[in-house]
């Protein structure tokens, strides 16, 4: 009889652990798109200032 509780009480929190909620979904994509825009700024920054240092280089 215990055991029986539990199985059915374990059914149920699985069944709310499966939902899932949109506006999660799209906090997440958000996030990593700022995360990534970040990532691409800081790439576009590094290849810059090398091209400006490679270009001071050559002049000396």
């Amino acid at each position: 009889m215990s055991s029986q509780y539990k199985f059915e009480n374990h059914i149920e929190e699985t069944k709310y652990q499966n939902k899932v909620r949109l506006t999660d979904l799209l906090s997440r994509i958000n996030e990593e798109k700022k995360i990534e825009r970040n990532r691409n700024l800081a790439l576009s920054v590094a290849a810059v200032s090398v091209v400006t240092v490679f270009g001071i280089i050559l002049t000396l």
